[in-house]
């Protein structure tokens, strides 16, 4: 079986590395909010070109604090609106609903799967306060387009980079084109935790120092309570993991772009169709998300050939049975995405066979 992505060969390759990692937290006597999380963060601020990063404990939670922490310095309130793709991953509507605010659904483009710029204008109202561009499958959403959106309107830009690890635009990397950023390091993504974990990213130093204290129980020091805060933050053991990882970052992604490109420059069947790239530095290939028509019998063939899928997403957020508030609108251009796209194998540990067998079996469907 071609396995659609191999966790454990991935962080064999850096098991060394990982147990010295483990070690030096299992010693060091200290294991939460110590040297190791303030390492990591310093780098991956670095690696996304931002002045800060914030672990916290997953990257829902990322999402929720950036959110909470606006409504607490007054720049958001209740049922105020927030423009979303209606074809995300649900987390990204969550943190919205869960903050009290009013996620307002946005097709996507049917070429590229991230939200479609030129509808936003159309979805604003008085009580817009901010889009959540989801970066899916690990393509930069239209940023530039969408921050000219949100400059007009005085919008917040808060990007949702779960998936977008490493990628770029005029090398400007996700993370840095919103006004925050919340990103997670389950273990599927490109940059995997081994376990949950996530961060949030700004150049905003007033929301930093908010969104330090309300994921540390609201305490900007200890014992004193500014907020009603929650406990989100990242441990160290995943920090000091993580820190490994983040070295190897840069190389993986050239790798995931090589499969890809096998993929798209050898992949012929018609009935099949491929993902578009806007451009080779906007994405860092999460996810090769294909589309056809009989999705289910082509999932059924290939898992008798040997090949591992997923459906990133098999119901769109609107048909869920947490909204059946929406139950019964309808957005046609997510119903479709979400009837016909599957995942192949794509990760930076696939052989050349694994890789030309996935396409043989594509090519003689």
């Amino acid at each position: 079986m071609i396995k659609f992505l191999d966790l454990y060969k991935i962080n064999q390759q850096y098991r060394t590395e990982l147990n010295e990692a483990y070690t030096r937290v299992m010693d060091s006597g200290w294991y939460i909010l110590g040297a190791e999380v303030k390492k990591f963060e310093e780098s991956f601020a670095k690696f996304c070109g931002v002045k800060h990063a914030i672990g916290v404990a997953n990257g829902l939670d990322a999402l929720i604090l950036i959110i909470r922490a606006y409504k607490e310095l007054g720049v958001f309130s209740d049922e105020d609106e927030i423009l979303v793709p209606s074809n995300t991953y649900i987390a990204s509507i969550l943190a919205i609903s869960a903050n009290n605010l009013v996620p307002v659904l946005i097709e996507p483009d049917l070429a590229n799967y991230n939200i479609d710029t030129k509808l936003l204008e159309s979805k604003i109202t008085s009580k817009t306060k901010g889009i959540l561009p989801v970066h899916l499958y690990g393509q930069l959403c239209q940023m530039e387009e969408i921050n000219a959106v949100a400059r007009k309107h005085n919008l917040k830009v808060i990007e949702d980079c779960a998936q977008s690890h490493g990628a770029s635009v005029n090398g400007i990397k996700a993370g840095n084109w919103g006004d925050a950023a919340g990103f997670s390091f389950y273990p599927g993504k490109n940059l995997g935790a081994l376990g949950d974990a996530g961060a949030v990213t700004t150049n905003d130093d007033q929301l930093a120092v908010t969104i330090r204290a309300i994921m540390n129980y609201g305490s900007h020091v200890k014992y004193q309570n500014k907020f009603k805060g929650i406990n989100s933050r990242l441990d160290e053991l995943q920090a000091a993991l993580l820190s490994v990882k983040l070295k190897y970052l840069n190389n993986e992604i050239t790798v995931r772009r090589y499969v890809a490109n096998q993929y798209l420059s050898r992949i012929v069947n018609t009935k099949i169709v491929l993902p578009q790239v806007l451009s080779q530095e906007w994405h860092v290939w999460h996810l090769f998300v294909v589309r056809t028509a009989d999705r289910n019998v082509f999932q059924k063939y290939l898992h008798e050939n040997g090949i591992q899928t997923v459906i990133h997403y098999p119901i769109p957020p609107h048909k869920q049975e947490a909204y059946k508030e929406w139950n019964h609108l309808s957005y046609p251009v997510s119903e479709q995405i979400h009837d016909e796209v599957l995942s192949l194998p794509l990760s930076p540990v696939m052989t050349d066979d694994e890789i030309y067998g996935v396409i043989t079996a594509i090519n003689n469907y």
